[in-house]
């Protein structure tokens, strides 16, 4: 049944107040992030002169913040026309209530001191030496974005999605929620409780949380190499027999062949090493079956989006990102194209890409 005038405009003006909101608070969070650094760095300049990491000027362009918030406005107004069409729900609120974002705000601020100091002293082998760390491969145990505890432990988990959506202006769950869209044509008129779905490097949980509140008869996997990510995601999602999580590596999943119906992937290929990406492509279309769907959400590659070629030259270099520039100029098609699969689109959200690929 189609929604009435007065079911639009109520549907309309939460989603306004709930995402303006979102985007106010991370963004910011960004611009007092941004001033506490700067007062952090004078302070190391003064201690130690001439121990600034230099940071090359890109050759590419750098959008400006109106821009980046004009591209936001714009993924939001795809957001809402998502909902309006039925392909998933209006958004909840993931971030908790008051005390919950004050308190994660805090940690947040609190933690700063120490990721600058990371940054400082390029010490991004921290992780190396938390609980387990030595269970995981080694190119795993870094502290990404010189993040405190890497992947490893519980309080980075529960700060990800803060520092996440700091980076994005609060844009991240918008722009994983596009891979909503794909699933959403694929399974209608299906019984999703026939089929199996995993998400491959599912981290602490938001994109599974969404596709709880989209598709509720759906059986999913949560599939990653932390315990401590999968603990967040048990505690995002709560305790359900439709969600099983996995601790396991990406290039070698604890799933027979063919098992998967669908299965996503967000934000995962641009911190492997350029050897393990095909092994984890190759099991990726070792574990769907034909005819299934791979949904792939990556950050944009060089000649995406042309005025943001110079942003990405510069993210590797303001954050412990070691693969990343070599993700730059990967062809994703091809990659896939080589283990069974066929791309059927590509759209952009910002500063994220969505390729859907069919398994042949």
């Amino acid at each position: 049944m189609a929604a009435t005038p007065l079911e639009r405009l109520v549907t309309r003006l939460s989603f306004a107040a709930s995402q303006a909101g979102r985007v106010a608070w991370y963004a910011g969070h960004g611009a007092a992030m941004r001033r506490a650094v700067k007062r952090i760095d004078a302070k190391y300049d003064a201690q130690y002169p001439g121990t600034r990491p230099q940071i090359r000027k890109p050759q590419g362009a750098v959008p400006s913040t109106r821009r980046m918030l004009a591209d936001i406005a714009v993924l939001l107004k795809r957001d809402l026309d998502n909902v309006e069409a039925g392909l998933y729900p209006l958004p909840a609120d993931t971030d908790g209530g008051l005390p919950a974002r004050f308190a994660t705000s805090r940690t947040f601020f609190a933690d700063l001191p120490e990721v600058a100091r990371r940054r400082r002293q390029s010490a991004h082998q921290e992780a190396r030496r938390e609980t387990g760390a030595g269970k995981r491969p080694r190119y795993y145990q870094q502290n990404f974005h010189f993040q405190s505890g890497g992947w490893m432990t519980e309080e980075s988990a529960r700060l990800y999605d803060m520092q996440v959506e700091v980076l994005f202006n609060g844009a991240a769950d918008a722009m994983r929620r596009q891979a909503l869209v794909p699933m959403a044509e694929d399974l209608a008129g299906r019984d999703q409780r026939t089929l199996c779905y995993a998400d491959i490097a599912c981290g602490a949980g938001s994109f599974l949380a969404q596709v709880r509140r989209a598709f509720p008869r759906l059986p999913c996997l949560a599939i990653d190499l932390s315990e401590a990510y999968l603990d967040e995601t048990r505690r995002r999602i709560g305790r359900t027999s439709i969600v099983r999580p996995a601790v396991a590596k990406a290039e070698a999943l604890p799933l027979r062949d063919g098992a998967l119906d669908l299965a996503t992937c967000i934000f995962l290929f641009h911190e492997l090493p350029p050897k393990i990406r095909p092994l984890v492509a190759a099991e990726i279309g070792r574990v769907i079956r034909p005819g299934g769907l791979f949904i792939f959400v990556e950050s944009l590659q060089t000649g995406d989006k042309l005025d943001y070629d110079g942003l990405l030259e510069l993210f590797p270099q303001l954050f412990h990102e070691p693969y990343y520039a070599s993700y730059l100029t990967m062809d994703v098609a091809r990659l896939f194209e080589d283990v069974g699969f066929v791309l059927e689109e590509t759209t952009h959200a910002v500063f994220s890409k969505i390729m859907r690929f069919r398994r042949s």
